[in-house]
């Protein structure tokens, strides 16, 4: 394991099985000291943080996930479809409250196709010009590009030239198809969804990417969807941040499988921190790792910063996916008290855009 531990301080790739060796065998803190090491080498101690608002603009979903405790049915009584001018009082609220950019993700709704998402994207682009739009992940590029009978390039692209800036990561879960097809139906395979982020980079629309950990993968799926991801970000150099998370089970189809110890293993905070540390390890091509301050909490994402990461993300003005799973947070959402959790952990925080670049107040 020393010769292991070395060649990572060398600054030499290391491959999926050595991965694996460090999961199972790896000693937690040595890993945590690598992984901190390689952001510092990347970033020095500089951590960011941002404000923005998450929109979900319908809960209206096609596809069943056994996860996910946000989605409704076409026509059921909880179902919601925002409009437009529901959605410009949301973005009003959010630069009052010193947002600079909107999270914008959905469900995939059977009537919405690609002009809907052009005008939606329009009309927020004529009424806030300076605001910067952060929406639709891949299984919602790919809804519309099946709905309106054009590629993913093409759809990327009208997008693209309607205002949209660049596009979350959701919806990757486990990058691995028989994992996928045990907790998602209707949704993009794991193919398609990297083939939507390498077009999305090739037409100059970065993104970030995530994993959803905890349910029914293994560590080497985990490691197979650090690889699939590390190899198109050699390819593109499109994947802004890599964001891990915890799958949060209150409330889903999934849940009572875990009552049942069914072949459902959830991430105690121990994985999760080891997890932060081999993805900065392993993803030596990727900028920036963001803890989960969602779903982790204050006390465990200021560890997390400890264990590769290099941004605390956004408390988000508005949350709602994670909320509706049994995860609620409560912490206040101004800036000094993002910056306060970051000066607690020893490092100097900033205010930074999508891109990484420094905000001046």
């Amino acid at each position: 394991m020393k010769t292991l531990y070395q060649k990572i301080e060398n600054g030499e790739r290391i491959n999926t099985s050595e991965a694996l060796l460090l999961a199972h065998q790896g000693d937690f803190h040595e890993l945590g000291r690598l992984a901190r090491e390689k952001s510092i080498q990347k970033n020095g101690k500089k951590i960011a943080f941002l404000i923005d608002r998450n929109i979900n603009y319908t809960n209206v979903c096609a596809a069943r996930c056994s996860f996910c405790a946000f989605y409704r049915p076409h026509k059921h009584k909880e179902s919601y479809d925002l409009s437009f001018e529901a959605i410009d009082q949301k973005i009003e609220e959010t630069l009052k409250l010193g947002g600079t950019r909107i999270l914008m993700q959905g469900g995939l709704h059977p009537q919405h196709n690609l002009d809907y998402y052009i005008a939606l994207i329009s009309h927020i682009k004529n009424k806030f010009s300076t605001l910067h739009i952060h929406a639709f992940s891949p299984p919602e590029i790919h809804h519309v590009s099946q709905k309106s009978g054009v590629s993913y390039e093409e759809a990327l692209s009208s997008l693209k030239k309607a205002g949209l800036g660049s596009m979350p990561g959701g919806g990757a879960e486990i990058l691995v198809d028989h994992i996928r097809d045990q907790i998602v139906i209707g949704k993009c395979n794991s193919r398609q969804w990297l083939e939507i982020m390498e077009t999305s980079h090739r037409v100059g629309i970065r993104s970030t990417a995530t994993m959803m950990m905890g349910h029914v993968e293994s560590w080497e799926d985990r490691i197979e969807h650090l690889e699939r991801l590390r190899s198109i970000q050699d390819k593109t150099h499109g994947f802004l941040s890599f964001i891990p998370w915890t799958f949060q089970p209150e409330n889903t189809a999934l849940h009572p499988r875990i009552k049942r110890n069914h072949q459902v293993n959830l991430a105690n905070t121990f994985e999760y921190l080891k997890m932060l540390a081999l993805s900065r390890i392993y993803l030596d091509n990727f900028d920036h790792l963001q803890v989960s301050l969602l779903t982790q909490g204050v006390k465990v994402a200021q560890i997390g910063l400890h264990f590769g990461a290099d941004d605390l993300g956004s408390f988000l003005i508005e949350e709602n996916v994670v909320r509706l799973a049994g995860r609620s947070q409560e912490i206040s959402l101004e800036k000094e008290t993002m910056a306060k959790i970051i000066l607690e952990s020893g490092y100097t925080p900033f205010e930074r855009d999508t891109f990484y670049n420094t905000l001046l107040n």
